[in-house]
């Protein structure tokens, strides 16, 4: 899948290590942002 959709749109696709500490870049496009905290259960 991951071959196809760097075929696709190439320069857009990034893989990594799954459970890794990843980097991310974030641009909220809206009036609302919602954070998910997954540790408090409550």
């Amino acid at each position: 899948m991951i071959s196809v959709l760097k075929q696709s749109i190439p320069d857009k696709i990034k893989t990594g290590v799954f459970g890794a500490d990843m980097k991310i870049s974030l641009i909220n496009d809206g009036p609302v942002t919602i954070f998910i905290d997954s540790k408090n259960r409550e």
